[in-house]
């Protein structure tokens, strides 16, 4: 069967596929989507939205349990995993529905079933009771990414998870032990831990997060052993032996090895780009080291041919796979738009949560910047004193002599909404004297950012011995 005379097809329905698909639409183009199973993604539906909904479970848990330092008693506590896995797929339903309105919203077509390349001008969709070949002018490639695995540690559904098995939590293990210290494995961590489990988290670099801010996930480590959470950075899983108790595994640590026992392990080593079985060599796209090779505007080597989001090998986040979504669709529809990742905030929903935008300590100074640290602590919020979480700081990180604001860090309640302030600022070219002059609420969270940023303004005022920072 032959369907033709579309402008753009995209192949995966996530966040950078639908939101590509609704902007070729509104730039007046016919548009199609092929996804093999629910739209919305990994992000939706076994990312994002599904973590974050149990994450929510687990801080109303401690908040019960807190409930006697606000002057609440209740007398019992009980956790149900099945209304957590409930409450958890009734609001992916909801959004998956919400994604389906989208696309009819827009006239979009969407075809279900295995999408692939045939040609340059070609996508063929293969579903359980036919083959339907697809004419289009451009074709963007948005098929995500996959649990990435290790060799010999492979999931078996019961012993060794991954993360899309992680959370379809039908009951909590006693002790958990997860490979990986990255956002998925310390999401994880924070999840099960506060859920119940004894949780140990291995991870190869000297820190988790090691893409962070280091004196930032340092504290964050701090914070996660006070919780009992053990943390062994410098350590690989050296082997597994199951026996009647579980599972026995042997860990090689700085100090030697290290015998854990768990009753269940999570393999949390970050996601691969998902392309195989897309036609892409018959027809010379070009992947290179296991990813889709791009330029700015999202273009592979073939013209009329683009890819999007974690295929791409970037920036594996939700937000940047739409941005990239709207170049990809400008560009297939004649544009000329470039993606600029100058301002991309990474939100890690650990509790406290973590959450950076543009450079850490650690890039400035090894670009040869002359910088200044403002910091505030969430001790010093009275908001967050009110609301029982005060544990935390904010670091921003700014140009000595002009104040140009280079990146903010920021490990503590609702940081992931804080945020946003931060990348505007950057966005903008604001120096911390920006921040420090804008009326912030009392009391309120994002005084915390107010705070560091006169402390910066403090700092460089002092170097310019400016007689006003005497005052």
């Amino acid at each position: 069967m032959q369907n033709g005379g579309f402008d753009v097809i995209v192949i995966g329905g996530g966040p950078g596929g639908y939101t590509a698909a609704a902007k070729a639409s509104a730039l007046g183009g016919k548009a199609a989507v092929v996804e093999r199973s629910a739209l919305g993604g990994t992000c939706l539906n076994l990312g994002c939205i599904p973590t974050k909904t149990l994450l929510k479970s687990t801080e109303v848990l401690e908040s019960v349990k807190k409930a006697k330092d606000f002057g609440v008693d209740i007398s019992e506590v009980k956790v149900s995993p099945e209304k957590i896995l409930n409450r958890k797929q009734g609001i992916i339903k909801r959004l998956n529905t919400g994604v389906e309105f989208l696309m009819k919203s827009h006239n979009i077509t969407v075809f279900r079933g295995e999408g692939k390349v045939t040609g340059v001008d070609e996508v063929t969709v293969t579903t359980p009771s036919e083959q339907i070949v697809l004419k289009t002018r451009n074709i963007i490639i948005a098929t995500g990414s996959r649990p990435a695995a290790i060799p010999g540690l492979e999931p078996d559904g019961h012993w060794i998870m991954n993360s899309d098995q992680a959370l379809m939590l039908t009951s909590i293990p006693e002790k958990l032990l997860i490979i990986g210290g990255g956002a998925i494995g310390v999401e994880f961590a924070s999840i099960y831990r506060k859920l119940g489990a004894q949780v140990t988290l291995v991870e190869a670099m000297d820190r988790i997060l090691p893409f962070a801010d280091r004196e930032v996930s340092d504290a964050l480590k701090q914070l996660m052993a006070r919780e009992k959470i053990v943390v062994l950075t410098e350590s690989k899983v050296a082997g597994i032996q199951k026996s009647a108790e579980g599972l026995l595994v042997n860990v090689e640590t700085p100090k030697g090895l290290k015998e854990i026992q768990t009753d269940k392990v999570l393999v949390a080593v970050g996601r691969r780009p998902e392309y195989e079985g897309l036609g892409l060599p018959e027809i010379g796209v070009t992947v290179e080291k296991g990813k889709i090779a791009v330029n700015s505007k999202m273009e592979t080597n073939i013209p009329g041919i683009y890819a999007i989001g974690d295929v791409t090998g970037g920036i594996l986040l939700a937000h940047v796979a739409s941005a990239e979504g709207t170049v990809a669709a400008v560009n297939a529809m004649g544009g000329q738009k470039h993606m600029n990742y100058k301002v991309v905030p990474s939100c890690i929903y650990t509790s406290p949560e973590l959450a950076s935008v543009g450079l850490s300590e650690e890039q400035a100074v090894s670009r040869g910047l002359k910088i200044v640290i403002g910091k505030s602590q969430f001790t010093g919020s009275g908001k967050a004193l009110a609301m029982g979480e005060n544990k935390g700081l904010v670091k921003i990180v700014a140009e000595a002599v002009s104040g140009k604001i280079l990146g903010v860090h920021i490990l503590g309640a609702q940081a992931t909404s804080l945020i946003s302030e931060a990348a505007l600022a950057i966005n903008l070219g604001a120096a911390v004297n920006d921040i420090a002059d804008t009326i912030h609420a009392h009391p309120s969270l994002p005084e915390t950012l107010l705070e560091a940023a006169e402390e910066a303004v403090k700092l460089i005022d002092r170097e310019k011995n400016d007689p006003i920072s005497k005052l």
